[in-house]
């Protein structure tokens, strides 16, 4: 996690790593976190379900963000906000990608 009041670039917080997912938490609270992620080229999380609204924000590069069975193409700059106990899955399927997680608890 890093120090409250600090400055900083998304796009420099978390770097890409070869055929892997890179992740850093940025902030934790009862309430919620923020978490940055890195995919490279070919990787992706598989269909799953999560028990909070998120909010997905792309950084750099694209994504492709499969939701209750439709699928979303988003590029640097986008966002998709992800409810609560809703299928989706997330790929880098055709070039890297750099998002910005926020999970809202409450």
């Amino acid at each position: 996690m890093t120090k409250e009041n600090s400055v900083f670039k998304f796009s420099d917080f978390v770097g890409y790593q070869e055929n892997s997912i890179v992740s850093r938490e940025i902030i934790k609270k009862p309430t919620g976190s923020i978490t940055l992620f890195a995919f490279d080229k070919g990787q992706g999380l598989s269909e799953h379900k999560a028990p909070f609204d998120a909010f997905v924000y792309i950084i750099d590069g694209a994504a492709e963000i499969k939701l209750s069975g439709k699928e979303y193409r988003l590029k640097r700059g986008e966002m998709i906000i992800m409810p609560a106990n809703e299928p989706h899955e997330l790929k880098a399927a055709k070039e890297k990608f750099k998002m910005a997680l926020v999970i809202i608890k409450s």
